[in-house]
């Protein structure tokens, strides 16, 4: 159990879908016995007596519990004790009913057998009531000595008194409409209610008391003041909502406060209606109750919520807060069994608990260890065999793929080798003459019971899908589905990648009849495209702006051995030269030396080469494969192409900072027009119209504005798709010449891609520029840091779009200066070591550029090569 939850010390639950509510709980010592009984009315007119004595806390309800259960003829509003009975001090009982006010007299009888003592009551007299009641409160009225009085409040708004037995006199409040709470304070001698204005009221004895009589309301409204009293209010406060409680207290001879519980706000108020405090509460509350504190001059209070939570306030101060087993609509404190402070909560639907606050102290004590020496070396020993066994387990976690006979659930794409018939691109944006598509068939099979599978099937925009959204059925053990779907190209630009992802997910059920039901899983697989799908076969081009030449350890391959799709087999000229011509209309020229290990690939635009570069060493790493040629390898020994690159990115941040200027432009105008709307709304609700001074005009011209520029942040809007689709070519391209350059490893390849291509598509609140930047910046001050002075920079953890792209071009080209002086990309905490250590001593030392400042590279552009130039140092003497 927790421990900010109420212990339960007794608790039972009464009756079958009886109704409970506020006035139905009372806490008095109504058998006159000396200990506090808990007494229960219900609204199907049970009335119930208990006396909880648990053996242990905990407990259940007990039949000898329960003192007394009768049913009454009518449903019971509330319940009071009190000296309600002329000729003698003893407590009795008072009962409310709709249209009848009872006192009874609860006593025990002492009982000769087991079944313990017996309890009645006996009915002392009753009132039968001419209005509605719905709520009541005693004290000792006019400061009487050793008696109660009664005040009933009705539905309609009158006050009836009664002294005892005989029935005293009744006044309407002035200004009814609800009946709200209501209580007395003997310190006043005045009764405090909240009316429908939502305004505390406090009326004095004395003024009820010789105002004039109910009776005779019609006929005093009708006459002069000197007639007779009118009801008048003693003071008013306004709290701003409806009341669900009213308490007075006094403890200790303290001043006595009026605590009013708020639908929103608790209240704590003088004799004289001036606020003490008051709190703001955070939860619907649904009872309260003030009782006394240990600390002078405060008082605590008990508040239960429809959170199920009851709180402990001392003033405005939560003390404590804890958790109940359901909503309170009454809570009391009782001491019962010499327990005292228990507090008694009632629910609507009548669920009685007797709960505490404590915690039960834990008794278990830990054993005691045997000393022994410490052997450091032993430790050491285990503690690397236990890394060692950790850092084994993190490698082959469930996060990594299984393989096929480990899988629950297999799913297998499949591409069609020929493109489809009659293409079935939909809605496709490019200007060629015939957009083809290529038909994909992708195959769930389950070894288990799958619940409810879903396959969700996406590619690299611009292309597009002709469904990408799937649903099945149960599928049973050795069961499989098929789906067939067709891909094309719809945005009038090439994508940075060929290939697409299948994610299926579904459930397995546990088999436990409690708890979790079922475990959610999912099964992925990826598919490559064709290239026959973006572009078509043309002839070679001998100029271009752009051209990359890959090195490669194997004789060159005629293009109609890797190209069957592209290359004409009856042209030998094809062989060695091929034309790639894509649907965006730009075109690309592949070369295979005849003399050398060389391919060329040139084209007019740097992201262009992208997709051709990738094939060529794809199909070649295939032709070699099949082959069984394992040491084949290709290199790139030219210059990084960093200028033309860095031209790519301006492209882009300029659009993007066009977008943010259309956007402010936009949304001035919008103000703008939403101005001269009111003020034209002004002029026409005017009964003498005034001219309107060329309001029309202007707002006709402003919508035109709104309307142009609307259409230009969304021509904005598509240019910024097609540039961050190049950006994202020229980036491939760039990171795949970078790691043919430097030979590096998969691992490292892997930390380049991240580090360049961290966003799949960009957002209003992070773009490519900064977080190319920031990811750049980290590992230039981890692990290609030149000193330890880089590794102490801090990192700014706020990511927003930079002023201009200086900085960024800046670190792009320190960074391929450092992998240039053989520094190593790496994410692992044992390797982040200055990168100058790890330079060999004939490498002639870069200039450090400092990171956070420093001047723009030119630009002119910088070219790297592979080549080391190692000089001999002479030894000193």
């Amino acid at each position: 159990m927790s421990l900010f939850k109420a212990r339960d010390w007794w608790s039972t639950v009464l009756g079958e879908k009886e109704e409970f509510d506020q006035g139905c709980l009372c806490v008095a010592d109504v058998d006159n016995s000396g200990q506090d009984k808990i007494i229960v009315g219900s609204y199907m007119g049970y009335l119930r007596i208990f006396n909880p004595h648990p053996v242990k806390p905990g407990d259940g309800f007990q039949p000898e519990d329960l003192l007394l259960e009768v049913q009454l003829r009518e449903p019971i509003l509330q319940v009071e004790v009190g000296k309600f009975v002329s000729g003698t001090e003893v407590l009795h009982l008072a009962v409310l009913h709709c249209r009848k006010l009872c006192v009874y007299a609860v006593s025990g009888m002492l009982g000769n057998v087991e079944h313990g003592n017996q309890y009645q009551i006996k009915l002392m007299y009753e009132h039968n009531l001419q209005r509605t009641a719905c709520n009541m409160t005693y004290g000792p009225f006019g400061g009487v000595k050793g008696r109660d009085l009664i005040c009933i409040q009705s539905m309609d708004g009158m006050l009836m008194l009664f002294e005892q037995e005989s029935y005293a006199f009744g006044r309407f409040l002035p200004g009814f409409l609800l009946p709200g709470p209501l209580a007395y304070s003997s310190r006043t001698d005045s009764f405090i209610t909240v009316s429908s204005c939502r305004q505390v009221e406090s009326y004095k004895y004395q003024v009820l008391a010789f105002a004039t009589d109910a009776d005779e309301r019609q006929e005093t409204e009708q006459q002069k003041l000197g007639s007779g009293k009118r009801l008048v209010v003693d003071w008013v406060l306004n709290i701003g909502e409806q009341a669900l409680d009213i308490c007075v207290v006094s403890f200790n001879q303290a001043v006595s406060s009026v605590f009013v519980l708020g639908e929103r706000n608790f209240f704590c108020l003088k004799d004289n209606g001036q606020i003490r405090f008051m709190k703001k509460l955070d939860c619907s509350p649904s009872c309260f109750l003030p009782y006394c504190s240990v600390t002078e001059g405060t008082i605590n209070t008990l508040i239960g919520n429809h959170s199920n939570m009851l709180h402990v306030y001392q003033d405005v101060t939560l003390k404590w807060a804890t958790q109940l087993p359901h909503i309170p609509v009454s809570v009391k404190v009782a001491n019962l069994q010499g327990l005292r402070g228990v507090i008694v909560t009632l629910s609507d639907s009548g669920h009685l608990q007797c709960s505490y606050l404590g915690t039960d102290p834990s008794l278990f004590q830990a054993p005691k260890i045997e000393s022994r020496e410490i052997n450091y070396e032993e430790i050491d020993a285990e503690m690397k065999q236990l890394q060692k066994i950790i850092k084994e387990a993190t490698k082959t976690q469930d996060i990594l793929p299984k393989s096929e006979s480990e899988r629950e659930l297999i799913v297998t794409a499949e591409v069609s080798p020929e493109l489809d018939a009659e293409s079935q691109a939909i809605d496709s944006e490019v200007k060629a003459e015939a957009v083809p598509s290529v038909t994909v068939k992708i195959t769930i099979q389950s070894r288990v019971t799958a619940q409810k599978p879903k396959l969700a099937v996406c590619a690299e925009a611009p292309l597009a899908l002709s469904c990408d959204q799937f649903d099945f059925d149960d599928l049973a053990p050795d069961a499989s589905e098929t789906v067939v779907l067709s891909v094309f190209l719809k945005g009038n630009c090439l994508p940075p990648e060929l290939e697409g992802d299948c994610v299926a997910s579904y459930s397995i059920p546990t088999g436990e009849p409690l708890g979790i039901s079922r475990i959610i899983k999912v099964a992925q697989c990826k598919f490559r495209l064709p290239l026959r799908l973006i572009c078509l076969p043309t002839q070679p081009s001998k100029t271009a702006n752009h051209k990359l030449t890959i090195d490669t350890n194997k004789p060159p391959v005629s293009f109609l051995t890797i190209f069957p799709d592209f290359a004409d087999q009856s042209e030998e000229d094809q062989s060695n030269a091929l034309g790639f011509q894509f649907l965006t209309g730009s075109k690309v020229t592949l070369l295979a030396s005849k003399t050398s290990q060389r391919y060329r690939i040139q084209s007019d635009q740097l992201e262009d080469l992208w997709l051709i570069t990738k094939e060529l060493t794809l199909r070649l790493e295939e032709h070699f494969k099949k082959q069984n040629c394992k040491d084949f390898t290709c290199t790139f020994s030219g210059s990084i192409p960093l200028q033309e690159y860095f031209e790519l990115i301006d492209r882009h941040f300029e659009l993007r900072l066009n977008a943010e200027k259309l956007k402010e432009m936009l949304s001035e105008r919008a103000v703008q027009f939403r101005a001269i709307e009111r003020r034209l709304l002004t002029r026409f609700k005017d009964k003498t119209p005034a001219p309107l001074q060329h309001l029309d005009t202007l707002l006709e011209g402003t919508f035109r504005e709104v309307i142009a520029l609307a259409d230009a942040a969304e021509e904005n809007q598509a240019n910024v798709f097609q540039a961050f689709m190049k950006l994202q070519s020229a980036t491939h391209l760039v990171v795949m010449l970078i790691s043919l350059w430097q030979k590096l490893s998969a691992d490292q390849i892997a930390v380049l891609e991240a580090t360049f291509l961290p966003l799949a598509q960009e957002t209003d609140d992070l773009g490519w520029e900064e977080a190319v930047d920031a990811a750049i910046s980290y590992l230039l001050r981890t692990c290609l840091s030149k000193s330890s002075k880089e590794q102490a920079l801090t990192l700014t953890s706020e990511l927003c779009i930079p002023k201009d792209t200086s900085r960024l071009k800046k670190h792009i080209t320190l960074l391929c200066e450092r992998l240039a002086k053989g520094g190593r990309l790496s994410l692992s905490t044992e390797t982040t070591t200055p990168q100058a250590a790890g330079v060999p001593g004939g490498c002639a030392t870069i200039p450090e550029s400092d990171i956070e400042e420093g001047t723009v590279v030119p630009g002119t552009g910088a070219t790297f090569t592979n080549h080391r130039h190692i000089t001999k140092q002479k030894s000193k003497p």
